[in-house]
């Protein structure tokens, strides 16, 4: 065999060795939004925006539009691990159709938690963060629809 081959086949096993632990630490839902994340990326023209660091160094910002106070659209972006792209995809999803209100009550770090099927003790703070990350969205899309002229001059 020869080093290139055996490189391959070391390299292969390697992945494999490290998809089996992922697979019994995460669920199927987490690994795929972790993959495959939905609503990744600014929105332009937003009603809402919410930054949060967390004290782990990772960063949610989150991005919607609103139409007659519903989340029409619910975008997200983040520097974090594969956790908290999971819980700001599935934060994205959970928010998009609710009122302001509804979102406001219902988004939690449990919500997402639980619709993702658990996560770790050690990355229960990624939920935390994307539904800090949620409010803190919700509440300038209010600030700027009182005051709408505001939105002219935000920075982004």
């Amino acid at each position: 065999m020869s080093d290139q081959n055996e490189l391959d086949e070391f390299s292969r096993q390697l992945q494999e060795q490290i998809m089996a632990q992922l697979r019994r630490e995460y669920s199927e839902t987490v690994l795929d939004l972790w993959h495959n994340p939905k609503n990744m990326g600014p929105l332009q023209d937003f009603d809402g925006h919410g930054k949060v660091k967390g004290t782990c160094g990772d960063t949610i910002e989150i991005y919607m539009k609103m139409e007659n106070d519903v989340v029409r659209e619910c975008t997200f972006t983040t520097d974090g691990c594969g956790a908290t792209i999971a819980c700001g995809s599935m934060a994205t999803e959970l928010v998009k159709g609710m009122s302001f209100t509804e979102a406001l009550a219902r988004v939690s770090a449990e919500r997402i938690i639980q619709q993702l099927g658990g996560l770790p003790e050690a990355h229960t703070h990624c939920a935390q963060l994307a539904s800090e990350s949620v409010r803190h969205a919700l509440a300038d899309a209010l600030h700027h629809r009182k005051s709408s002229w505001k939105k002219l001059y935000r920075k982004s």
